[in-house]
């Protein structure tokens, strides 16, 4: 290429001229550039004299010249490194040697000549366009007469513009055309008409007058015996369905779907049978297959572009398709005599149907499609179900040996051109499948059933339809025999029938309709119940068959509506005993796989993945509060711990793979397969978690740290939980953190360290230096946006629990200098590095001190709202005081005895945190400076201090003194109406029943000596009655000078200053309420210390005495106004009720009525029981609640057990604290629950709200709850409690150790 003469240049426009003259009809017909240039780009795959242009043959042999050695010697290379195993077929070598030749330099060098070479050629032949241009039209008139017709390839020209063109055409062409196409002329003749017609504008030929007539003509031409005319007629077709609008392109469908339709109903065309089949190399049948086939393509592509017309258009190409469809020969007697209908040749074009898929995805097209179906072609649809029916009757009927011989692969690959009439029926019932399995997904399509068959009396229902379906899966073979072996699984009735249930799954409405009744559910569950009975399920039922079962029920278990009818069944308020329902099912089938009862799969290959399958339906049940009540009796729990300890010890035996070993592959895959089956299984122990008792269950198990671990190894691969689920983690994350063990389990698991190394490198650095390639963007927010994420992490991760696990009893490093590149790795340290800023060391190691502190800050003000955290840090770090002193340093001198607070950020954010955790009230009892200033001149006239006590604009006026002794002559009324009855329990029904209307009419009068009088009276009488003690009574004699040497917790110590400030702020104590309210503490803790197990545990929280404050006595020390005698004595006999378990909650600390079990868990029965009802009743009763939890991350679990711990203090005003106690101690511990979902109703549209501002769990925590009163939806409670009353209270009742 080197030396190119000017003889190489004319040889090679040559070549180019020759190449352009035989491609120009194509690009002249092409309708934009873009057209033209992909007819240009797929020349090798539409033109079949390609290989012989002189320009293909010339780069052939230059690029042969060029690189023909280097390929050689690269092949060689490549074959001999490989040794040309099987596993290299020829197309990895191809994509081998084509990679490394494109990469030569030589390629490049070869590109680059030749680009060069025919830039010169090209620049050539344009300076020269006119002289070639006419050189041209010399040569052509010299050609074929055909060529004469085409337009000259000079678009510029005026005179041959296609517009002259087409006139020309039209004047008089198409009638001689039509004359030419008539069936006596030669074929000669024929096909010069049909190329003169081939290489006309399409355009053109639909502007002349006699279009209509050409349609008919080509139309009757079809049926012409010359197989070269038909399929050049049918290449007009495809050019004009490819480059026409659609109002020509239908008027082509149209005609070649009444052409086929007259074809199949001519008697005169030899048409298959279902006894002989089809063979596709028989040319009759090919040409047949060629004309379906041009007609399906067009199907599924016309609905991308007909909405652009009018809808008439559509509608006739619709009708024109189902009138073709719906065409029906005179049945025969024998089945095998039947003559194939137009819709056998449809399906073997097109098998799933995916035409009509196209068009049903529109509601453009699918009114019009449903409005035919059900108007004038319904015998489409009948004839569909019929085929299934017949299909599922011929399974029914095979005998075992038949089936088997049905599903093996024919080894004659000549069978490969033949279908078969059973293939053939095999087909069609693959396509009617996909066709009724698209048209019951749309409520129109649903209201074409029932159907009337032929030979069967009764209607077939929309669930005899889905039954039908799902017995398929069971009955039918496991793969059909029109397949090879490597498309088996995409067609095999099981896998078809499960891909079709699969999409009425995954559409709510359908799925209600269809799937989610009994007997569908029945029809499912049929081959469980005979493998539970130790008979085969069905002939053919095999492991695959039952992962498909398996994979349709946990869909169905993974909406609400479907895991209903799966735990209760259609009839769930029925009081008719009946059968076990499907979970009950499941969870014993389950049970038996995963302990290996059932003997008829041991040992094979798919064992595993059928326990797998059917485990991940419990999974879905169990992860939900009311599907776990359900399934708890079968201990899943513990089978599946069981069959993961076993699967651990078999990947521990599996051998080290030696090199050179044949065994390797197997030992690998061997490993794997084990290695997967481990991580199912603990995938299944952690889905426990999603639920306050199934963390209880979990723990049981002693897998919980692997759990967790398993978890963060899935988080950090940022990996859902399954396809079922809707959340991520983050919700575990929360629940397991609300516990001692899960926070240690976090911990150990490397979550935590990596939550704050991420926190770290947003908030400050990474631990490496990462290239900067634009500066970081000025945070605007408290919280900039990139650390939104690990705050709300952290404030789910640290609930009181995890707090106390992780940095109780730890003091601060207080380094005395710490590196700039230094990261925290755990609790104590972000204490340290981002909240107790008090050394210039800390401050000097962040390189974003204020955006730092400030983050710090918020996080210190959320998790003091937990009042045993706040204690526990004041206790342990002094926090106050650091506060204090950073606020005094913050100061202006302004003169000699004055000094001014200086307005910034943090001292704004601070001053909001001192009086948060200094000041106890709920919502009218205290006032909460804003961290933001005010628009005008004072720009926060809120007083900053940095000393005790707090200004008194911060305690709020409106508060509710001690109740007045009208109050008390209208309560002690009340009381001597109380008469005593000759039945005690009379008795305490009354009193309910007046403590009701009382809370419904004045609910403001149960207050004060009046609300102590009636606590004493009621609670001494509930002691003395039998069945309304759930404890025993427990002998306690101590008095106050035996306990003053008891000593208190420094968090107790801080809780009483706490509770007597709040006291005298209420007026409720007086001076010296300190001193009686310590002894009763420490009597409390003497008595319940009597009551107390030994328990051995590495657990802080179970060292010894209760971790927290007991706020539920301070509360009742303040409802006794301070009285310490009356105090001690209604806590010994209130500690005979069940009510105080749920109450008071140091009642149960490590208490010897507890099982072993549940001590050593660490895991309060508020939280397993209460909380797990609220979550269970909140999804029932308030469900956008719920959800707003869930897309949060949050859970209403962690929430209600820190407002149950310190009787919601801080949270609600005094009074309806008061109320709280009292109803539950009146009306009974479930009232507790009962409460929590009244406020979350109260609190739903606020609840939403901060959903979408993603803040949910720091408003919940921070925020009183702003106008709740417990009268105000005492009539709702009532209404949960006669719904839900028997199953809390025996569950509560549950949670002591029962006597044997």
């Amino acid at each position: 290429m080197a030396h190119f003469s000017a003889d190489d240049e004319a040889t090679l426009q040559a070549m180019l001229r020759q190449l352009f003259q035989s491609v120009k009809e194509k690009i002249t017909g092409a309708p934009s550039l873009e057209c033209a240039e992909e007819i240009l780009l797929h020349l090798e795959e539409t033109d079949e004299n390609f290989h012989n242009y002189e320009f293909v043959k010339y780069l052939r042999q230059h690029i042969c010249n060029t690189l023909g050695s280097m390929i050689e010697e690269e092949m060689e290379k490549w074959t001999s490194d490989q040794n040309w195993g099987e596993e290299f077929g020829y197309d990895t070598v191809v994509q081998h040697v084509t990679k490394r030749t494109q990469e030569s330099k030589e390629y490049k060098e070869m590109m680059h000549s030749l680009k060069n070479i025919m830039m010169i050629v090209v620049e050539s032949m344009i300076n020269r366009f006119e002289e070639d241009g006419l050189r041209s039209q010399e040569r052509q008139k010299k050609m074929q007469k055909e060529k004469s017709n085409s337009y000259c390839t000079d678009n510029c020209s005026d005179s041959d513009s296609s517009f002259s063109q087409s006139y020309k055409f039209c004047q008089g062409k198409l009638q001689l055309i039509l004359d030419q196409l008539d069936p006596g002329q030669p074929k000669e003749v024929k096909y010069e008409a049909l190329q003169t017609l081939c290489s006309a504008p399409p355009s053109d030929v639909l502007n002349c007058e006699n279009w209509t007539t050409l349609c008919e003509k080509l139309t009757v031409s079809l049926s012409d015996p010359d197989p070269v005319f038909t399929d050049r007629i049918l290449k007009f077709y495809a050019q004009t369905f490819t480059l026409s609008p659609l109002y020509m392109t239908k008027e082509i469908y149209t005609s070649l779907a009444k052409y086929l339709e007259l074809y199949f109903l001519s008697r005169e065309n030899h048409i298959p049978t279902l006894s002989t089949g089809i063979d596709i190399t028989n040319p009759n049948v090919s040409r047949l297959l060629k004309k379906v086939r041009l007609l399906n393509e067009y199907q599924k592509e016309a609905p991308c572009f007909w909405i652009r017309h009018p809808e008439k258009y559509m509608e006739e190409i619709v009708e024109s398709t189902l009138s073709l469809l719906s065409v029906k020969h005179d049945q025969s007697h024998l089945v095998s005599q039947k003559i194939l209908d137009p819709i056998y040749f449809l399906a073997l074009v097109d098998t799933k149907a995916v035409w009509f898929k196209k068009w049903m995805h529109a509601y453009y097209s699918r009114t019009a499609v449903l409005r035919l179906l059900e108007k004038k072609y319904k015998s489409l649809i009948t004839t569909a179900v019929q085929q299934c029916v017949q299909y599922f009757e011929l399974c029914e009927t095979m005998k075992a040996d038949e089936a088997l011989g049905h599903s093996k692969p024919h080894g004659n690959k000549q069978k490969t051109f033949y279908y078969s009439g059973q293939e053939l029926q095999y087909i069609y019932f693959i396509h009617s499948l996909c066709l009724l399995g698209r048209l019951l997904i749309y409520t129109q399509g649903r209201k074409l059933f029932p159907i009337k068959l032929k030979n069967r009396k009764d209607l077939v229902t929309l669930t005899d339809l889905l039954v039908l379906f799902t017995q398929l899966i069971y009955y039918s073979p496991s793969c059909p025999k029109m397949t090879s072996s490597i498309h088996l699984e995409n067609y095999s009735p099981a896998s078809m029938v499960t891909e079709v249930l699969r999409i009425l799954c995954d559409q709510k409405e359908c799925a209600i309709e269809c799937l989610y009744n009994n007997t569908v559910i029945e029809a499912l569950l049929q081959p469980i119940h005979n493998l539970m009975k130790g008979t085969k399920a069905v002939p053919y039922c095999s492991e695959t068959a039952l992962i498909h079962i398996a994979d349709i029920l946990a869909r169905i278990a993974s909406v609400e509506e479907g895991l209903i009818l799966l735990l209760y069944g259609e009839n769930m308020n029925s009081s008719e005993e009946k059968s076990l329902t499907g979970a009950h099912i499941i969870a014993q089938f389950s049970k038996k796989l995963l302990d290996e009862d059932i003997s008829i799969f041991c040992g094979s290959e798919m064992f595993p993945v059928v326990k797998g399958a059917f485990t991940s339906v419990c999974r879905q049940i169990y992860g939900t509060c009311e599907g776990l009540q359900v399934l708890v009796p079968y201990s899943l729990h513990e089978s599946i711990v069981k069959a993961w300890k076993k699967t651990s010890l078999l990947s521990e035996r599996i051998p080290t793979p030696v090199e050179g070993s044949g065994s390797v592959s197997s030992v690998s895959q061997e490993s794997q397969n084990i290695m997967a089956w481990e991580e199912n299984l603990l995938d299944d122990l952690l889905n426990f978690a999603a639920t306050p008792k199934g963390l209880l269950l979990l723990q049981r198990t002693g897998a919980l740290n692997e759990c967790v671990t398993f978890m963060f190894s899935q988080y950090a691969k940022k990996l859902q939980i399954s396809r079922h689920r809707k959340f991520g983690y983050e919700v575990l994350v929360t629940q397991v953190a609300s516990t001692a063990a899960g926070a240690v389990a976090l911990q150990s698991s490397g979550f935590i360290n990596a939550l704050i190394t991420e926190l770290w490198a947003n908030l400050e650095c990474g631990r490496d230096d990462v290239r900067v390639t634009h500066p970081r963007s000025t945070p605007v927010d408290p919280i900039d946006q990139s650390c939104q994420k690990s705050f709300l992490a952290l404030v789910n991760l640290l609930s009181y629990p995890a707090v106390y696990e992780l940095a109780g009893n730890q003091g601060l490093p207080n380094k005395a200098e710490y590196s700039l590149r230094e990261v925290p790795t755990c609790i104590v340290d972000i204490i340290d590095r981002l909240i107790i800023l008090n050394s210039e060391a800390k401050i000097r190691s962040l390189f974003n001190y204020e955006q730092s502190h400030i983050f710090g800050l918020r996080l210190l003000s959320v998790i003091c709202c937990d009042l045993d955290t706040l204690l526990l840090l004041e206790a342990q770090y002094q926090v106050s005081e650091m506060l204090l002193n950073a606020q005094e340093e913050n100061t202006l001198e302004t003169s000699e005895s004055h000094r001014d607070f200086i307005i910034d950020s943090l001292s704004v954010e601070r001053n909001h945190v001192l009086v948060r955790i200094n000041l106890i009230g709920g919502p009218m009892e205290r006032i909460l400076p804003p961290r933001i200033l005010d628009k005008g001149d004072d720009l926060y006239p809120w007083p900053m201090f940095s000393s005790y006590p707090l200004p008194n604009c911060y305690l709020s006026d409106c508060v509710t003194r001690n109740a007045d002794l009208k109050q008390d002559n209208i309560v002690g009324k009340l009381l001597l109406h109380f008469k005593m009855c000759d039945k005690q329990t009379e008795w305490i029904e009354n009193c309910r029943r007046q403590f009701c209307k009382m809370m419904k009419a004045k609910p403001g009068i149960i207050s004060g000596g009046a609300l102590v009088e009636l606590l004493g009276k009621f609670v001494l009488h509930l002691s003395e009655s039998p069945s309304e003690c759930y404890f025993p009574s427990v002998e306690y004699t101590a008095i106050d000078a035996n306990v003053k040497n008891e000593s208190l917790s420094s968090v107790q110590q801080l809780g009483i200053k706490m509770t007597v400030r709040y006291g005298k702020f209420l007026s409720l104590l007086k001076d010296g309420a300190e001193n009686d309210l310590t002894l009763v503490l420490k009597h409390c803790g003497r008595f319940l210390k009597q009551q107390r197990a030994s328990v051995k545990s590495s657990l802080l929280c179970l060292q010894g005495s209760y971790t927290g404050h007991d706020w539920f006595v301070s509360s009742l020390f303040m409802i006794m106004l301070g009285d310490k005698e009356r105090t001690l004595r209604f806590l010994q006999q209130f500690s005979r009720l069940l009510t105080s378990a749920f109450l008071w909650l140091p009642r149960l600390h490590i208490s010897r009525y507890l099982p072993t079990d549940t001590i050593e868990s660490g895991i309060h029965p508020v939280y397993f029981c209460s909380t797990h009802y609220i979550e269970m009743l909140l999804k029932a009763e308030v469900p956008l609640v719920f959800s707003a939890f869930h897309m949060s991350g949050f859970a209403p679990s962690q929430i209600c057990l820190q407002w149950i711990t310190q009787c919601f203090w801080n949270y609600l005003d005094w009074i309806e604290i008061c109320h709280y106690i009292v109803t539950c101690v009146f009306l009974g511990p479930d009232y507790q629950v009962y409460i929590c979902i009244a406020i979350f109703k109260h609190l739903q549209q606020d609840i939403l709200q901060h959903t979408q501002t993603q803040d949910l769990q720091v408003f919940l925590k921070e925020e009183p709850l702003h106008g709740f009163r417990v009268s105000d939806y005492f009539e709702y409670m009532e209404i949960l409690e006669q719904n839900y009353r028997p199953v809390l209270l025996r569950d509560m009742r549950n949670i002591r150790v029962q006597s044997t």
